[in-house]
């Protein structure tokens, strides 16, 4: 948010599960307890290191209002989730839509056993990325390391490695990248761009 500053500690709920080990500002983050595909213990973080026994945010954002989702977020009491006391009351009403409007069933889109893509057309998605994506990644998906030099991170590394990341970060953005739901795609087009993603270059 404008003008925090970036948590040195844990989140205070943190200390509530031992089994993902890290640590500091990671531990703030919203998908480290409930995921990429917003389903926590009951999603693609039910096993392994990023496991943490915390519930996902999926059935409260389908059976709860925007309003309730709000006050639930903005709650001054709800010290199970005070990482929302920098946020000003906007930013709760974007994250409250966005859980409401924003989120999508990832498990039709991606096998999660698998990490293989659903249903999708991997030639379409060739053509989308070659519209939207290439000016910036390059036509080998190549043209910017998310990691470093000795463990680089593309965007077929990406797609292969943890598929609900990549169709999250396609379909509602990662600054500066723009937001495929903004842009006014269908989920299917973001999907289809992630079936294309798995066949470009990991390394």
């Amino acid at each position: 948010m404008p003008g925090a500053s970036e948590p040195k500690g844990n989140h205070p709920i943190w200390a509530s599960q031992s089994t993902n080990k890290s640590t500091g500002s990671a531990t703030w983050r919203c998908k480290e307890c409930h995921g990429w595909d917003y389903k926590g213990k009951d999603g693609a973080y039910g096993k392994g290191r990023r496991y943490t026994g915390f519930p996902g945010v999926w059935d409260a954002a389908q059976k709860k209002t925007v309003a309730e989702l709000a006050a639930f977020l903005g709650n001054p009491a709800n010290r199970k989730h005070n990482a929302f006391t920098a946020f000003r009351p906007d930013d709760i009403a974007d994250l409250a839509n966005f859980l409401k409007y924003g989120v999508v069933d990832m498990t039709k889109y991606v096998d999660l056993a698998t990490k293989k893509p659903i249903g999708t057309d991997a030639a379409r998605g060739n053509s989308s990325y070659d519209r939207s994506c290439a000016g910036c990644h390059f036509a080998d998906g190549k043209a910017l390391n998310f990691g470093d030099a000795s463990k680089p991170e593309y965007v077929g590394t990406l797609a292969k490695d943890n598929p609900p990341e990549f169709l999250h970060k396609t379909w509602v953005g990662q600054p500066p990248m723009p937001s495929a739901l903004v842009s006014g795609w269908r989920i299917e087009q973001a999907a289809d761009v992630l079936a294309y993603a798995q066949t470009l270059a990991e390394k």
